[in-house]
């Protein structure tokens, strides 16, 4: 079982990844407080799935569950609220240890919760998805989304305990897959281009599950992403560069309303048009733009913005984005495949060109759901 650790000190972690890991009683036990209690936060999709079978390996605990609705539209205070509701009901006290079984949606508000229920207890995290597996799962980012912008309420929140068991991936729909890889390519982009000449090279193995290939991709995505987190937990300076495609990627989720779009589908976009800009500002060259725009292409993935927003609207929900320092909108560009930096000295006139070209009117029908 192939074992990452992401060291932040006192509040180290491991991120054990594999086939088979959900219900190994010895993997969950070190990182649980003996004879206290646990709370499996799942969905209505995973629970019937993968439930059962985590509770398997929690029988020396005692443990209840919540079961929330599916989707990134419940991503909310109001859901978050159901969580506390189920700890209080149950009489969970601050020993006890909140496990998130699914995707990033349920990571986020499970960590979320971890993180303000009685000022804070433990959580572990079980993601389902290959996005949560290879993102959202790692680095501690937890919150809920608002109307007015993506992930705007949160907190900075670590997990005991990260359990990736790629065995989950067999029952994920194909466009889950894919916004999963979106995640994946762009670890290529930022800051390691022989993972980038990888994928080129692997691109189909991952849409056909292929095991090795995906395990490969998740543990290679989830280093990548430790050692960014290892150098800057909170978000101060290079772990921005994480961020790469999300300021044009959560103008799209949150203009077309959450989950018309799958966040990994928003973020494709997003590192399109950020290459598109990333060129037109003479960083980035042709040839590397056409060679990212055919990556996402192969993994069936957008490459532009929906028509629906134009760009004076993305630029209104761009405006509300947290990389905005001082009232100054910043970019994460590229100034080659696995060299992406920092910005807020771009031309605001490329990027409207950036903005007003790089639509298309056709519906998102890239692989079914």
């Amino acid at each position: 079982m192939p074992t990452l650790h992401l060291d932040l000190g006192s509040r180290s972690y491991p991120i054990c990844i594999g086939p088979g890991l959900l219900g190994q009683r010895d993997v969950f036990a070190p990182h649980i407080i003996a004879g206290q209690k646990v709370m499996v936060v799942t969905n209505t999709t995973v629970a019937p799935l993968y439930l059962e079978r985590t509770l398997a390996g929690l029988t020396d605990f005692q443990c209840d569950h919540v079961i929330l609705p599916d989707g990134e539209q419940y991503k909310t205070l109001e859901t978050l609220d159901t969580i506390f509701t189920a700890l209080l009901n149950q009489r969970h006290d601050r020993s006890t240890t909140l496990i998130a079984l699914g995707g990033g949606v349920i990571g986020d508000l499970t960590g979320f919760a971890a993180a303000s229920y009685q000022r804070g207890v433990n959580f572990i995290q079980i993601p389902t998805t290959l996005l949560a597996q290879v993102d959202s799962s790692v680095g501690g980012k937890t919150g809920v989304n608002h109307p007015l912008g993506k992930n705007m309420i949160g907190a900075f929140y670590q997990p005991q305990l990260v359990l990736a068991d790629t065995a989950t991936l067999n029952t994920l729909p194909e466009r889950e897959l894919g916004a999963g890889i979106a995640e994946v390519i762009k670890y290529g982009l930022i800051r390691d281009a022989e993972f980038f000449v990888w994928l080129e090279q692997n691109i189909d193995a991952l849409r056909a599950r292929d095991p090795a290939a995906l395990s490969y991709a998740i543990e290679r995505s989830c280093r990548n992403k430790a050692e960014v987190v290892a150098r800057d937990e909170r978000e101060s300076g290079e772990r921005a560069l994480l961020n790469f495609g999300h300021t044009f990627g959560h103008a799209i989720e949150t203009g077309l309303g959450y989950g018309v779009w799958l966040h990994g589908e928003a973020i494709a976009a997003g590192m399109a048009l950020a290459a598109d800009l990333s060129r037109r500002q003479g960083w980035l060259s042709g040839a590397d733009q056409q060679r990212i725009i055919d990556l996402l292409t192969r993994a069936r993935l957008p490459t532009q913005a929906p028509a629906a927003l134009d760009s004076e609207r993305l630029l209104e929900l761009m405006a509300v984005d947290k990389k905005v320092s001082s009232g100054k909108l910043r970019f994460i560009l590229l100034k080659a495949i696995g060299h992406a930096v920092i910005s807020a000295d771009f031309d605001a006139r490329m990027l409207q060109t950036t903005l007003d070209t790089c639509r298309t009117e056709q519906p998102l029908a890239l692989a079914p759901a």
